[in-house]
């Protein structure tokens, strides 16, 4: 049943296991709506054909059981393509392709100048390719162009300039000690050797799709490491386009597998495949819990970045105008369907009624729309299921009682009727025991709170079982360094949003995921040391 439900809500669902567990047919009735077919051809999209099968082995070819799955435009409600959908015969295809790569193959035996050359090289056929790729993925994924295009594929060539140099730079170590041994004393050496671990499987969710792929992808190849990779259903398009520009780089055969495909059939046995050696997961806490369960029986490495509930705190001494602009970008940013989302929004008392006039007014100058206009602001939610569910949270807050400063709803726009479009919501409840205040909503929907003291505030920031992210807005040092050392979070940013820097470490505490990516921590996970020990 583990394995079950882990594929019914891998972070790749229609039902995004984020928002709560999802009812156990959310693939069965996707499945029913789009049922698989023989692959047809598909219209292009910006100016280039979709390759739309599975990458195994250096090729695309059809799943084995010759059935798809249809990945739709969240924008329309259009079918943008039918995707070859994976299942167990072709998960042992992909693995023993990796394996055979990794055994018998030349790439973790090549030296890590090598590696990174092409990595460096796949960094530029990103940029190349960046119009195309950033149209894809806002199509896919209905994210704004703007960010895809200025956001998401700059970063995923950067990902993979990051690890080249990170591999660069990675040193063994060497210590020196003398030690009696077999009757003299001996000359000891002891060097360690970071070498890769083996087979990875790298699952990703929905929301950021290739950004998300680079970020697994590069260091696992950096570190001379095979891989199969599992997409989100949802949007598998900009990653099966990823894997052409692997081949593209000259990363040989069957280091990298992308096999789209839908949960039951393709993530559980891949994550509980005897040849895989690592998992690295992005998604919803309960999928993480079972991906855990279903590793620990073959002994893998696993490292999950999960789901939160983070804390976005205003002191009383905080710059508004800075606080109220990166609070909106903190909590809207896709419509709020980001793990790092800042959904607990405690306001000092002394500026709660200025802050929320500010706050509220220009969360309403948003503007919902088409994801392709540079003038959208927040685009559509993933699929109809989700906006059904994230309106259930809606519908629940009213029912427990929680002030509605602004009720967000399906825009009336003819134009945006066929899309899953749903407008900010914001609730000023008067407890933090409501629903909305506890669950991940994955979202556009936002509690603002008062509090009146910082211990008080720290208390109720860490009353949750989630610690991914915290923010703090103030203008005293002392403070924000005390408040960030209380605060139960993987993460503190203090008068910003996630200011990233790729050397530092990214991840949760509780139940927002084991582990770090991220810099060293990501080549610690996809390296494993070995000690050579000489007497002489």
């Amino acid at each position: 049943m583990l394995l079950a439900f882990l594929i019914d809500c891998d972070g790749a669902l229609v039902c995004d296991a984020r928002v709560g567990r999802p009812p156990p047919d959310c693939e069965t009735r996707r499945m029913a709506t789009h049922p698989p077919q023989q692959r047809t051809p598909v219209a292009p999209v910006a100016g280039s054909a979709i390759e739309t099968r599975l990458f195994i082995d250096g090729a695309f070819a059809d799943a084995a059981s010759g059935e798809t799955f249809a990945t739709l435009d969240p924008a329309t409600g259009a079918e943008i393509a039918r995707v070859a959908a994976a299942g167990a015969h072709d998960v042992d295809r992909a693995v023993a392709s990796a394996r055979r790569a990794f055994d018998d193959g030349p790439w973790g035996r090549t030296t890590p100048a090598a590696r990174a050359t092409v990595l460096r090289k796949l960094a530029g056929l990103l940029r190349d390719n960046a119009e195309t790729l950033a149209a894809l993925e806002s199509r896919d994924a209905g994210k704004p162009f703007k960010e895809t295009s200025l956001r998401d594929v700059p970063r995923a060539a950067d990902n993979c300039d990051f690890f080249a140099s990170a591999i660069e730079q990675r040193a063994g170590e060497t210590f020196s000690a003398r030690r009696p041994f077999l009757g003299r004393d001996r000359d000891i050496q002891s060097i360690v050797q970071y070498e890769p671990v083996g087979v990875c499987a790298l699952i990703t969710p929905w929301n950021s799709p290739l950004m998300q792929a680079t970020w697994k992808i590069a260091p696992a190849l950096a570190a001379g490491n095979t891989c199969v990779l599992k997409p989100s259903e949802l949007t598998p398009l900009s990653t099966l386009k990823l894997a052409e520009l692997c081949s593209e780089a000259g990363i040989p055969d069957g280091v990298v597998n992308v096999l789209p495909g839908l949960g039951v059939d393709a993530g559980a046995p891949l994550v509980a495949h005897e040849g895989v050696d690592a998992v690295a997961f992005t998604g919803s806490e309960p999928t993480g819990i079972a991906i855990n369960v279903a590793a620990a029986a073959t002994l893998k490495k696993v490292t999950l970045e999960l789901g939160g509930k983070s804390a976005n705190i205003v002191c009383a001494d905080a710059d508004l105008d800075d606080a109220v602009e990166g609070s909106v970008l903190a909590m809207f940013r896709h419509s709020g369907q980001v793990c790092l989302a800042g959904t607990r929004l405690f306001v000092h008392d002394a500026v709660y009624d200025a802050f929320v006039d500010r706050f509220t007014a220009r969360v309403r100058a948003l503007v919902v729309g088409d994801p392709q206009q540079l003038g959208s602001d927040l685009g559509p939610l993933i699929s109809p299921q989700h906006r059904a569910r994230v309106e259930s949270f809606v519908a629940s807050g009213i029912a427990e009682g929680a002030d509605v400063l602004l009720h967000g709803v399906r825009p009336p726009d003819a134009a945006l009727q066929g899309g899953n479009y749903l407008s900010p919501t914001i609730f000023a409840p008067a407890s933090d025991e409501l629903t909305i205040v506890r669950e991940e909503i994955f979202g556009p929907v936002l509690s603002i709170l008062r509090y009146t003291s910082d211990a008080d505030v720290v208390a109720r920031a860490n009353a949750t079982r989630f610690g991914l992210a915290a923010y703090v807005w103030t203008r005293d040092v002392s403070r924000a360094l005390e408040m960030a050392g209380r605060l139960q979070a993987g993460m503190v940013w203090v008068n910003g949003y996630f200011l990233r820097d790729l050397r530092q470490p990214f991840g949760g505490v509780k139940h927002s995921g084991l582990g770090r990516e991220g810099g060293r921590w990501s080549m610690d996970f996809f390296t494993q040391p070995k000690l050579v020990c000489i007497a002489r």
